[in-house]
């Protein structure tokens, strides 16, 4: 009788001997991330506020945060998750559409693996974008200031992403159903849904190539105009220290609702970099942002935005997770975009320093 109830016992026990074991592999980690900055921007902007396209290092002639965040993440079988809560001028700008505490979380998704054996992910929740290969972490990035590409394209996205990585990891897809462009909250009165997609591949251990999408409307039903986005980009490690990104966005979207006929807008940018060493490197910059028709980017008179851009920055790094940077910007516009003392004018030169740590 002994032995049938010992059976027994370890027949009803044995699902929680497996929940204990993952409970015992599961691993909680946590992190965080400062970048403080000074900008000066030549063009001395009232209220030392930079050009309403700039949503990263935004502010003139001050010491200011850029962002800083604490994150949570959680690892286990089967499951995956991420809380960060962050400040800054850079979240200021970005999310000044979210309501309430919105405007601080910048990341909070929870995923499931869906095989056992495959890479297969569902993941919900506020999500880094799916597009472009800068981000709002500036040490990950290869120039000091965010390029015209990147800020103004999607940083977050809110929404459900299915995604795939083969089983040598050079292949990944994604296909996402999101509340819109850089949205966390849907627009108002906006009851269609968005999508996005990408595609990574790598060759070899030099060589990414992405392809990244996006299809949806930032309107209200009344005023649907939908968009349809691509970018591509590409990273080459032509030397030891040698490295080369190029990317390109090429966008459309409905002049108005129900019509064939599109407006468009496109950006090139390249990047070369490199790194004399562990503790030094430099990077210059060549970018131009094209929107005849204002989809993306609105000026005063109307007349469309061109603008060209160049950078370089040089690059020290103390430590293994601490980086000093400073960078030497300049725009020029094909028409008078930029405001100096009050006076329209075609270009806008600046310089940034910035500090920044990862924890």
């Amino acid at each position: 009788m002994k032995r049938w109830l010992i059976l027994v016992m370890m027949i009803l026990s044995y699902p929680f001997s497996i929940i204990a074991q993952e409970e015992k592999n599961a691993v909680v980690s946590f992190s965080a991330y400062l970048e403080a900055y000074y900008g000066y921007d030549f063009n001395r902007p009232e209220g030392d506020e930079r050009p309403g396209f700039i949503y990263s290092h935004n502010r003139h002639n001050e010491v200011n945060l850029n962002i800083g965040y604490v994150k949570a993440g959680l690892i286990a079988p089967g499951a995956r998750a991420n809380l960060a809560l962050a400040a800054g001028t850079y979240m200021n700008a970005n999310y000044a559409a979210e309501p309430g505490v919105l405007k601080n979380i910048f990341e909070a998704n929870v995923g499931i693996k869906l095989a056992k054996s495959a890479n297969l992910w569902l993941d919900a929740g506020i999500m880094p974008s799916h597009i472009g290969f800068e981000s709002a972490i500036g040490k990950d990035c290869r120039t000091v200031t965010r390029s015209m590409m990147a800020d103004n394209s999607p940083y977050y996205e809110a929404g459900i992403k299915l995604s795939y990585t083969s089983a040598n990891e050079k292949m990944q897809a994604a296909f996402l159903w999101l509340n819109g462009w850089q949205r966390i909250r849907r627009v108002s009165g906006n009851s269609t849904p968005s999508f996005g997609t990408q595609l990574q591949y790598k060759p070899s251990g030099n060589v990414t190539l992405n392809w990244s999408s996006f299809l949806g409307t930032d309107y209200p039903d009344s005023l649907r105009k939908m968009r349809y986005f691509n970018n591509f980009y590409g990273i080459f490690q032509l030397e030891k220290r040698v490295e080369l990104t190029a990317g390109f966005d090429l966008g459309l979207e409905q002049r108005y609702k129900g019509m064939a006929e599109m407006n468009h807008w496109l950006t090139p940018v390249i990047i070369a970099r490199y790194s004399h060493s562990d503790k030094w490197a430099m990077a210059a910059r060549a970018e131009y942002y094209h929107d005849p028709e204002e989809v993306i980017i609105r000026t005063a008179k109307g007349e469309g935005f061109s603008v060209f851009g160049a950078s370089f920055n040089m690059d020290f790094f103390p430590a293994k997770q601490v980086a000093v940077r400073l960078e030497g910007k300049w725009l020029r516009g094909r028409e008078p975009v930029f405001v100096r003392s009050g006076i329209p004018v075609s270009s806008s030169p600046l310089v940034t320093v910035s500090f920044a740590a990862a924890f």
